[in-house]
Parts: structure tokens; C-alpha cells; sequence
């Protein structure tokens, strides 16, 4: 029987480069291939924190930031199950979409930043960081200091009516 599978890779589990986030896409296609391959429906979600405060030392707003990372996620697993697919002679489109999401403006995550992201630095250097950039350091489950941005709850996205086309027409 045929199930709707939504998989989240979390953005730690895709390297910490492209090029090794290129080479673990490549892996983690051929087992979403298979679910595909057995007439799985597949969704993919995938975080971007890592991803995110690395694009982020070179930027300024969190928004663009977001987008590129996904992009590039996106572009890089799109790529990969596309070629699996090819591979196995599974005729199935995949896209890739830049998601927004709306949320408050009056949430209070705006006023406390959670969300750690991007690379981890010795406690030296996230103070650096901190003074020169005005990021949030906190230290980060014992492995170093982490960047926080603020994590305010989603209310809707954005593109809904898009993904839900895409699934509807039975894209990855």
C-alpha cells in the first residue's frame, strides 16, 4: 500500500561543505529512491542551521540568508534523487521550493534568540564574533559557542498552495 512519507534531514546530517554535503545527498538519495521505487509518496524537509550561519557571516539579513541555504539544499538533493531516479529508470519530476513562513511580529522569540546555528567556536572567538558582528553566542550542548537567532513560531507558509500542487501532481 502506498503511503505518504515525510522525511526531515537535519542540517547537521549534511556536512559541514558543499562538497561534503554534495557526497551525502548522494548517499541519502538511493534509500529515498527506494521508498519512492516501492510507490511511496515522498516529501523532504530539511534543516539549514549550519548552513545558514555560515552564509550569515558573509550577510546581513537572516531572511536571505534562509532562502540561499535552502536553495542550495534543495538544488544539491534535487540533483541527486533526480539522478537516482534516472539511474534506476524512474521517470518522477523533483523540485525544489524556497519556503517563507508568516509569523508574528510580536512574538517573543524575536526578544529571546534560541536557535542555534551555524559553525561552533571556542568561547575567544564567539566573544570576537559577537562584539564585531552583535550575534547572540551561547555555548552549545558542551561542544563549543553557537550563534542564536530568534525562532518565533510559524502561523502559515507561505507556498502551501504550491507544495500541495506539487504533491497532488506526484512530484518529489
Amino acid at each position: 500500500m502506498s503511503q505518504r512519507i515525510v522525511i526531515a534531514l537535519g542540517g547537521n546530517a549534511l556536512g559541514n561543505t558543499p562538497k561534503e554535503q554534495l557526497t551525502l545527498v548522494t548517499e541519502t538519495a538511493k534509500p529515498i529512491v527506494d521508498l519512492i521505487e516501492q510507490g511511496n509518496e515522498v516529501i523532504i524537509a530539511h534543516g539549514n542551521g549550519p548552513q545558514v550561519g555560515a552564509i550569515n557571516l558573509g550577510m546581513s539579513t537572516a531572511a536571505e540568508c534562509g532562502a540561499m541555504s535552502q536553495g542550495y539544499i534543495g538544488f544539491h538533493l534535487q540533483n541527486a534523487i533526480g539522478n537516482e531516479l534516472a539511474r534506476r529508470g524512474i521517470v518522477k519530476d523533483v523540485a525544489t521550493v524556497v519556503t517563507q513562513v508568516l509569523v508574528d511580529e510580536a512574538d517573543p522569540a524575536f526578544q529571546h534568540p534560541t536557535k542555534p546555528v551555524g559553525a561552533f567556536y571556542d568561547k575567544e572567538t564567539a566573544e570576537r564574533i559577537a562584539r564585531e558582528k552583535g550575534y547572540t553566542m551561547v555555548e552549545d550542548a558542551g561542544r563549543g559557542y553557537r550563534q542564536v537567532v530568534p525562532s518565533p513560531k510559524p502561523i502559515d507558509v507561505i507556498e502551501k498552495h504550491t507544495i500541495r500542487a506539487l504533491i497532488q501532481d506526484g512530484c518529489v
